[in-house]
């Protein structure tokens, strides 16, 4: 029998890691320290995902942990996304001695050059840091976890893919990859997996789409699998209705305004930050924009979103005529006050101007980027208005903003937290538990569900409310093998 091991985004948000062996093998050979197999080797394997842990104590040790012989034995890798908790780690599998092929959408493989290159250029710079710290005091220096070269190698072994177009794998497997509706390029996969002398098929959400989003399509439905493994980053909670969640961004916007405060949005640079600029564009046109200056303060999120650009054909239709149509078909006026910050000089000149301006800069999650820089001015003001608009996953500094920390350290200051910090999910680019539940009602006969990708309480609250539909749903935990 082909199985199916989790090494990964069990029982929290990030780290997305599962291992797929065609025919199986003898499962008292597993090695437990490398996540590989010895002995008698199973005909195939593939990678499904290869994400870096965000958050958590433990998440720079886990992702400084070697591949070890998984990396020889591995036969292709597929990719749902381009978001770094379901990819981060490729350039490392690659330094490690990765070469087979790596499976991805056409959007994802040019997010990935993004995505890839940003993170690399982070971590060189975070080390070089490190290690000057490291050598005054008579410490070894320490390497990052790979480098623009290893990303250069990665890209050159992605292998691109339409949406409904089947690919064969290794093993017999045939690949399938549909909308998941989540950001540019993401997929839903399809995996057809030969085992037993049957063929099974194994359906993962990758990250299902808010369906109320702007830009993007509605997450395809799915009717046929035999296994799915669905995500439950909130598996405990609907988003507010659009409607609704402009309605209060607006009005946090206005009132910023008038007591003359910036406005800090941390930036999840893909997808979620031209979400923003989509609704900051509409309230323009609409006359209940007053802010005449808004920074978009992170390169990797300009270029993402001029990416987005490039790409229109691939996004939303309906949302895109309707921001064409009130800019009167100019692009320059679909957001006159928008000014793209692309060097330090220019984002710490931010910082020299008086309030009222908006602020987009990265990270989405306030554990690095420019928007550490922009809370050391603003963070302290009363007038200051955050707006948290993604998911914080724990022990994050943007976690403890939303869990209302009344102090937060930033690059090495302690601050005093008085500025309005404000959450709205209804921007969320993840589908609510309604809408998971929707879409896993789709499937006919009884598929058997695992759920990943959600801290343990969400997970909890998605398997009750699945129950109440007829759907039993499994919360897997770490190392945990099952047979297709």
């Amino acid at each position: 029998m082909s199985t199916l091991t989790f090494l990964g985004a069990v029982g929290e948000v990030t780290g997305s890691r599962y291992l797929i062996e065609v025919d199986g093998t003898n499962p008292d050979t597993f090695d437990d320290e490398e996540g590989a197999r010895g002995g008698s080797a199973a005909s195939h394997r593939l990678l499904l995902e290869c994400g870096i842990h965000q958050g958590g104590s433990d998440a720079e040790r886990v992702n400084a942990e070697p591949f070890g012989r998984l990396v020889e034995t591995l036969d292709e890798v597929v990719i749902s996304h381009a978001h770094l908790d379901h990819c981060g780690l490729l350039p490392k599998l690659v330094r490690e001695g990765y070469r087979g092929p790596i499976h991805c959408t056409l959007g994802s493989k040019a997010l990935l050059e993004i995505t890839l290159k940003d993170a690399a250029f982070i971590m060189a710079k975070d080390v070089e840091w490190e290690n000057r710290w490291r050598n005054r005091a008579g410490k070894p220096r320490i390497q990052p976890l790979y480098d623009i070269d290893d990303v250069d190698r990665t890209l050159d072994l992605c292998q691109t893919h339409h949406f409904g177009q089947p690919a064969t794998l290794a093993g017999g497997v045939k690949l399938v990859y549909h909308d998941a509706g989540h950001i540019l390029g993401s997929a839903i996969v399809e995996l057809a997996i030969p085992s037993g002398g049957r063929t099974r098929r194994l359906v993962f959400s990758g990250d299902l789409g808010n369906p109320e989003s702007a830009l993007m399509k509605d997450p395809e439905s799915q009717r046929d699998a035999d296994l799915v493994l669905l995500e439950s980053t909130y598996g405990d909670r609907d988003h507010r209705p659009l409607k609704e969640t402009i309605e209060e961004f607006a009005q946090i916007l206005e009132e910023a305004f008038e007591e003359g405060g910036n406005v800090l949005i941390p930036a999840f640079a893909i997808g979620r930050t031209q979400e923003i600029l989509y609704h900051l564009s509409m309230l323009y046109h609409q006359g209940r924009l007053r802010q005449q200056r808004i920074f978009l303060d992170s390169p990797m999120a300009i270029r993402v979103t001029e990416l987005y650009e490039r790409r229109r054909s691939t996004l939303d239709p309906a949302d895109l005529h309707a921001l064409n149509v009130a800019a009167h078909g100019d692009p320059e006026q679909y957001l006159p006050g928008l000014r793209l910050t692309r060097s330090v000089e220019e984002s710490m000149a931010i910082n020299r101007i008086r309030g009222g301006a908006i602020i987009i800069a990265g990270a989405g999650m306030c554990n690095g980027g420019r928007i550490l820089h922009h809370f050391l001015y603003n963070l302290e003001r009363s007038s200051t208005r955050v707006v948290i608009v993604g998911f914080q996953a724990a022990d994050t500094n943007g976690r403890r903003l939303v869990d209302g920390a009344g102090h937060l350290k930033v690059l090495g200051k302690d601050l005093n937290v008085r500025a309005h910090v404000h959450t709205i999910g209804g921007f969320s680019a993840h589908a609510g538990q309604a809408d998971l539940i929707a879409w896993a009602g789709a499937f006919r006969g009884r598929p058997r569900f695992y759920l990943v990708h959600g801290e343990p309480g969400a997970q909890r609250a998605l398997q009750k409310a699945l129950a109440i539909t007829g759907i039993d749903a499994e919360i897997p935990v770490y190392r945990q093998r099952i047979e297709l």
